[in-house]
């Protein structure tokens, strides 16, 4: 059966969601299914949207999904009139911000959620800035107002301030109870633009998003803009040029539903059963083959990896399966990059960009879950930019390829910091700043008890605890949110781990000139520990360059030569003490040190940042 497809683009209203992590965004989509009658209670579950195990365990949001809705509103100048309303539901956190802009890019409106218990967050505002580049109606609302800590009147006059709308017009939701829902849903349809697009030109869309299915191939979501798009024609992408028929086109409501055409403003899905996701990039133009049009959409930018991690399987008979798993997960996950790499210690695996470090741990926990891999993940690195005095450049995504020779200058990547937090505790979180090589850039008082701190900070310095420690010393009540702001120079050193003077590349790491001090004694103290006892001693040394910054030894296993000797005269004990000594001697040239799994494992995952 196939559910007629609405035709006029003035009864068609495309919003999404946009707030922090955690102020309710999938709890008030939940409200809206069941407002707008598209699912019954008796099949309404917690987070419908959400549908990965992962998402559901952690409450987060971590895939935008795109619903279809009926809605006739009940007040204002559409009162009476039936209308559609496509809403996206948008991740919140810092790391997935390349999913918000692509559901940003197939709306004309937003709905900012603030926690009226929070207030505005970092991440807030880093979306509202992001709806506002893209010339969308944004509509301020308040959630959790049913919470016995939520200040409505105080927080929004702080989203009014920041908005430049009056306190009266931000409007006051629960997503829990539903109460205020109906009122948005009516909000949405008087203030959110028609879609507008020329119906009689030849067919564009916009691809914002595309998953993998095993049985039916590669899914693909479009908002149409022009013209008109029906089931069983031969579609073209615009930058591969790549043809395919259309075995199916349809919306989402909120399961699939086929349709016969998608016209102006719609948004859907296409199938055309093909099993190669490149094929339909994100951000790509889908046009009809016979009626093409001339010029493509304007697309956004493919996301930049920030963090660089290594993923290597404990099994090495698992790298196949490792390698097929990624591919897979890169149809789901746009932002992936990763290339094949060898370490002496790990064998084969990935080194495998990431936007930070809640992409790294969900994409390793997804590859873990979904193929059964067990995974050693190599502490994160970012990008570095090493130029030499000959003047040739090399790019360094991991301390293996950081070059021999003269260095003339090292540039490393640097983001510009958002953080808002109570101003009690604004002392404590600029000398936590200023620790991690921190310049402050600006300060603003949203009002009398909140400040917004702007700091320019290396990026290395924030992708282990910068988080961590920053909650322990506001009491978890600051936010951060940090975008990409060029490279700087500095004083950085590669720090190599010697064990019997052979490096081992697994626990090498570029830091600061100032820190690889205390990088070496730590990393030698905890090796000395894991590494097991063997028959001969094993220096541990930390080295920059030639020179040696730390030493620790794991003591040699005796065997107690002196047992047999019940008495006797002390040149015999002497003479098996001395043939000892040389065996030993003779064992410690040709012995090498096998560094058992277990302590790769455990050296690299202590020295990873807690979780967040």
């Amino acid at each position: 059966m196939t559910t007629p497809a609405c035709t006029d683009p003035a009864r068609i209203r495309n919003f999404c969601i946009i707030a922090h992590i955690d102020h309710g965004k999938s709890t008030l989509a939940d409200r809206m299914l069941e407002v707008t009658g598209v699912i019954e209670a008796r099949q309404m579950r917690a987070q419908y949207l959400d549908r990965m195990d992962i998402e559901r365990e952690r409450g987060i949001t971590i895939k935008a999904q795109n619903v279809r809705l009926p809605w006739t509103p009940t007040t204002g100048e559409h009162a009476g009139a039936a209308h559609v309303l496509h809403m996206i539901d948008t991740p919140g956190h810092v790391d997935f911000t390349y999913e918000v802009s692509r559901s940003l890019a197939a709306c004309e409106g937003a709905v900012l959620l603030v926690d009226a218990a929070q207030g505005i967050e970092a991440q807030t505002l880093a979306n509202l800035y992001l709806a506002l580049e893209n010339d969308l109606t944004i509509i301020p609302v308040l959630n959790k107002i049913d919470l016995p800590a939520a200040q409505p009147e105080r927080y929004a006059a702080e989203l009014a301030h920041i908005i430049g709308c009056d306190p009266s017009d931000v409007l006051r939701v629960s997503g829990k109870t539903g109460e205020g829902v109906p009122e948005l849903l009516d909000a949405i349809v008087d203030q959110i633009p028609a879609p507008t697009g020329d119906a009689d030109a030849p067919a564009r869309a916009m691809i914002f998003d595309s998953v993998y299915d095993i049985y039916r191939g590669v899914i693909t979501y479009v908002r149409v803009v022009d013209g008109r798009i029906a089931a069983r024609e031969r579609i073209r992408m615009m930058s591969t040029g790549a043809t395919h028929e259309l075995l199916e086109i349809g919306v989402i409501s909120p399961e699939p539903k086929p349709v016969a055409s998608l016209g102006v403003g719609e948004v859907g899905y296409l199938i055309t059963g093909v099993k190669d996701v490149r094929q339909s990039r994100v951000g790509d133009t889908v046009t009809l083959q016979n009626d093409p049009a001339s010029e493509p959409l304007g697309g956004y930018q493919d996301p930049k990896p920030m963090v660089y991690s290594g993923l290597y399987p404990i099994d090495g008979s698992e790298y196949g399966l490792l390698r097929e798993s990624l591919d897979k997960l890169a149809l789901n996950d746009a932002a992936l990059v990763y290339e094949p790499e060898t370490s002496a210690a790990l064998g084969f695996g990935f080194r495998v960009g990431f936007l930070g470090l809640l992409h790294l741990e969900i994409v390793r926990e997804r590859l873990e879950r979904e193929a059964g891999i067990s995974l050693i993940s190599t502490a994160p690195n970012v990008v570095y930019r090493v130029v030499m005095e000959d003047g040739t450049e090399h790019r360094v995504t991991n301390p293996s390829d950081w070059p021999s020779g003269k260095i003339d200058t090292v540039f490393e990547p640097i983001v510009s910091a958002t953080i808002i937090a109570p101003s009690d505790y604004t002392g404590t979180i600029m000398e936590l700043c200023q620790n991690r090589r921190g310049s402050l850039t600006g300060m603003d008082y949203l009002s009398e008890s909140r400040v917004e701190l702007r700091y320019t900070l290396p990026l290395g310095e924030i992708i282990f605890d910068f988080f961590d420690a920053l909650k322990s010393r506001t009491r978890g009540y600051a936010s951060l949110d940090y975008a990409e702001a060029g490279e700087q120079e500095a004083q950085l050193v590669k720090v190599d781990i010697l064990l019997q003077g052979e490096p081992v590349d697994a626990f090498s790491a570029i830091v600061h000139k100032d820190k690889a001090y205390s990088y070496g004694v730590m990393m030698a103290g905890k090796l000395r520990e894991l590494i097991p006892r063997q028959q001969f001693e094993v220096p541990i040394q930390a080295a920059v360059g030639s020179r040696v910054i730390a030493r620790e030894t794991i003591r040699a296993i005796r065997k107690d030569v002196l047992a047999k000797c019940y008495g006797g005269d002390i040149t015999r004990k002497r003479k098996l003490l001395e043939k000892q000594k040389e065996g030993k001697k003779r064992m410690k040239m040709v012995g090498r040190v096998e560094v058992p799994q277990e302590a790769f494992v455990a050296a690299l995952s202590n020295s990873e940042p807690a979780k967040k």
